[in-house]
């Protein structure tokens, strides 16, 4: 059983920087008035919000801290389950969420979703949904079980029956279903792959003890082809390389022409020039008796022989140019030669580097051909080897077929126990057997608050109403307070089972307003005679606007708002309103 025992808040919604604290165990039964706005209903999200991390009404985290003070947000609450004792701290700038166990803090989970699943699922075992079916009946802000969705309402029912372990149970199956459905189309694919390992093993020894003798004898064939191609192109670079031997010396021979033609072209270009200054010095005397720069007469006897030395001079040189150009004509002949010579050198030289390319390819043929021999004469040679291969390779598929048949018969199991975890399963079996139970108190607490209907949960959680008047009712066809009747039947039922099943039993019980819009003068009379006579072992607060009610309960507790801060009155305050 969890048994609440304080709640405490500061900085939260209207609340200032004083500590707002409520005993949740001091009286059985408890009323909280106050004026609208004064606060009173901020229990409700401070428990909600503490435990849950959000709160009961429909409003967002940021609106939880005081506006005024706008930090500093705290709520703590207390309570014991069986032998140990917690607190829970919960803040809001800056965030905090504080696990205390026996007066000692807990390590802090990495990831604050973890450490939230980890206290709902391990020390509360209750999560928002069933908190607010089993512990708190609200106002218009509250989804009442009636209006949830069948999945909800099916959560709510795990929760109390204690059989959510089922769906836990089931993701848990569901996954090793899944685990082993992958290991078998794993074994499966390892299962074709050494099939065909054992096909290939079996024909390559028959090819070994059938063809390897014959396949040596033609890959022998093939390297006598390559060797005889290759002394082909062999003898074909001997003619060619003698041929370039010839070639190289005719090349010596002629290799001065370049060097010869430079040196007798510069040869005939100073005779030109020698003739052409000779010529225009004979030019000069021949026509001139007279200098033309200074006037004066030329010696006639130096004029003529000078003409005639000149004229010699000449005759020389044109016998020595026209020689000249006879030798050059021979050297450009040669040189013509020498080109035609080094053309033919280069077309041996690149045949020998084909040739010899081709020999490099036949070589490497030879060889690769002579490797293939001699892996082939190896397996021959070890063929007891290869069969031991074989063996291997059987074995290991006969293991293969073994593990497939094992986990096909676990995954048989898994899917015989996940078809019982499933809704349909187990489950079930035990929600039909606590549906008449459950029906039964309904209809007890409905009797109670002198509302006569049939109410009749079926096992989707649908509803069937028969009433004294008509048939096939359903909840939306009732009046609010009507539906009040039902959604407190439901609440009161809720609680019995969990006290039963001693799963989410809990001490604390808040309705907020069940006075105040919906119930009649009768129906209030009704609903507190059950939670003063009828309900046991719980600490009930109910939250409302009427005064005139102190009288029906243990303790009064009055919220009013003092300076736009929400804060409890002291107990000598509220006295007299309160009729023992």
């Amino acid at each position: 059983m969890i048994c609440f025992q304080k709640v405490r808040w500061k900085n939260f919604l209207s609340t200032g920087n004083q500590w707002t604290e409520v005993n949740l165990t001091e009286h059985d039964t408890n009323i909280i008035v106050g004026t609208n706005g004064a606060g009173k209903s901020t229990i409700l999200d401070a428990l909600c919000f503490s435990l849950f991390n959000k709160p009961f009404r429909k409003i967002t985290k940021s609106q939880l801290i005081n506006t005024t003070n706008e930090r500093d947000g705290m709520v703590e609450v207390e309570f014991t389950v069986r032998s140990k004792s917690y607190k829970i701290v919960r803040g809001l700038k800056p965030n905090k969420f504080e696990i205390w166990i026996d007066g000692k803090i807990q390590d802090q989970f990495a990831n604050a979703a973890e450490q939230q699943k980890y206290f709902e699922q391990s020390i509360l075992k209750l999560n928002y949904k069933s908190f607010t079916q089993i512990v708190i009946l609200g106002s218009s802000t509250f989804v009442p079980f009636m209006q949830l969705t069948a999945v909800n309402r099916r959560e709510v029912i795990e929760d109390l029956l204690d059989i959510k372990i089922f769906s836990a149970m089931s993701e848990v199956v569901k996954a090793k279903l899944r685990s082993k459905k992958d290991e078998v189309r794993t074994l499966e694919l390892k299962k074709d792959s050494l099939l065909d390992k054992v096909d290939m093993q079996k024909d390559f020894i028959k090819t070994i003890e059938e063809t390897g003798n014959e396949d040596i004898k033609k890959k022998q064939s093939q390297i006598s082809k390559i060797a005889k191609e290759a002394h082909g192109h062999i003898n074909k670079n001997e003619k060619l390389s003698k041929e370039l031997e010839t070639l190289d010396s005719k090349l010596l021979g002629l290799s001065d022409v370049t060097k010869s033609l430079r040196t007798l072209s510069d040869l005939r270009g100073k005779i030109k020039q020698k003739s052409s200054a000779a010529g225009s010095e004979y030019n000069f005397f021949n026509d001139n008796v007279t200098c033309p720069t200074c006037t004066q007469p030329i010696e006639e006897s130096f004029r003529v022989n000078k003409i005639a030395d000149l004229n010699n001079s000449i005759n020389k040189l044109q016998t020595g140019l026209s020689d000249l150009e006879s030798k050059i004509k021979e050297e450009e002949l040669r040189e013509v030669r020498f080109t035609q010579i080094s053309q033919e050198v280069t077309s041996l030289t690149h045949g020998i580097s084909q040739n010899n390319t081709r020999i490099s390819g036949l070589q490497r043929q030879s060889r690769d051909l002579e490797s293939e021999i001699q892996r082939i004469t190896e397996q021959i040679a070890n063929r007891n080897t290869e069969h031991e291969k074989l063996a291997e390779y059987q074995n290991n598929l006969a293991a293969t077929y073994e593990k497939v048949a094992e986990q096909k018969e676990l995954i048989s199991e898994y899917d015989f126990a996940f078809g019982l975890l499933k809704d349909s399963g187990v489950k079930k079996t035990i929600i039909k057997k606590y549906l008449p139970l459950i029906n039964q108190q309904v209809n007890r607490y409905l009797q109670m608050m002198d509302f006569y209907i049939n109410f009749t949960l079926d096992e989707e959680f649908n509803e069937s109403i028969e009433s004294p008047i008509h048939e096939d009712f359903s909840y939306a066809s009732f009046s609010e307070g009507e539906k009040m009747r039902i959604d407190l039947a439901l609440l009161f039922t809720w609680r019995e089972i969990a006290a039963y099943k001693n799963s989410t039993n809990t001490n604390l019980l808040i309705m907020d307003e069940v006075f105040d819009s919906s119930l009649d003068g009768s129906g209030n009379e009704d609903f507190l005679k059950i939670i003063r006579f009828v309900i046991k072992g719980a600490n009930i607060f109910v939250i409302s606007h009427k005064e005139g009610m102190f009288d029906k309960f243990d303790n009064v507790i009055r919220f009013e708002k003092i300076k736009g801060f929400s804060r409890i009155m002291p107990t000598k305050d509220v006295v007299p309103h309160y009729e023992p």
